[in-house]
């Protein structure tokens, strides 16, 4: 129940900070007497939301699903690479230097290449999703599992029964709520990532929507757009973070099992 509430309160505080824009908008356009080619009337906007909605729901919703499969690979890379590179050896060096140099790369550079190989459909979303979202990731998970726990790690290196496994776990245990943190703000990147690639060169998703509607010059389409993008990642990283804080909950009322 209170995981709802919180989802509620998310919502509406989304409809708040698009309605304040919206606002601020409307307001600039009639102390100007701007037309509404250049800032749609509130008419404008409902008679288009109206008209758009059973079209526009759907690309969101298809956005949203390669934003959730973009992250997960994101993670599943940035935690390899990190767990990789904690050390500092060579390896870890080599990792380290290959992920910032990648990262150098303007996506809007890489994509065209992209989509060459890869086609303008799902794959295409889904690789530029993930390499957008797993740097800030990444980073993270160096930052946790190069810095050592050393109570603990100390026991079981004297023991003999330390293996990299378990320094991993440990690291990671006593690092839980940094964790959750990146992960449940990464989503908003792997949600930007998604429709720069729709925007650039793809076939479906809101990103081709808006880039339809820039195309068409239609503001009042790009708005609709916008407020639906901003409440389904509002809600999606309520639901993150809801999550992350149950495994935190869950993990600190056991006893210690680094042991196991």
């Amino acid at each position: 129940m209170k995981n709802y509430i919180l989802e509620m309160d998310r919502g509406y505080a989304e409809c708040g900070v698009y309605s304040i824009g919206l606002g601020g908008l409307l307001g600039l356009k009639y102390t100007l007497a701007l037309s509404d080619y250049v800032i749609p009337a509130l008419p404008l906007l409902l008679e288009t939301a109206k008209a758009v909605l059973t079209d526009y729901i759907p690309a969101v919703l298809s956005t949203f699903w390669v934003t959730v499969l973009g992250q997960l690979l994101s993670i599943l890379l940035a935690f390899s690479l990190g767990i990789a590179g904690r050390n500092t050896s060579w390896l870890g060096s080599f990792i380290r230097v290959t992920a910032y140099n990648i990262q150098a790369y303007p996506i809007v550079a890489l994509a065209p290449i992209i989509f060459i190989l890869l086609g303008d459909g799902f794959l295409s979303r889904l690789l530029i999703a993930s390499m957008i979202c797993y740097f800030p990731l990444l980073l993270s998970v160096l930052g946790v599992m190069a810095a050592p726990v050393q109570d603990i790690e100390h026991f079981y290196q004297a023991t003999g029964r330390m293996t990299w496994q378990l320094e991993v776990k440990i690291r990671a245990f006593e690092n839980l709520s940094k964790l959750t943190t990146a992960i449940s703000g990464s989503a908003t990147l792997a949600m930007a990532g998604t429709i720069v690639a729709e925007f650039i060169a793809a076939n479906a998703g809101i990103g081709y929507s808006i880039r339809t509607a820039l195309y068409q010059s239609d503001l009042a389409k790009i708005f609709i757009a916008l407020f639906l993008i901003g409440i389904i990642i509002s809600v999606y990283q309520g639901v993150l973070e809801s999550l992350g804080t149950w495994i935190i909950r869950r993990t600190s009322t056991k006893p210690s099992s680094h042991a196991q």
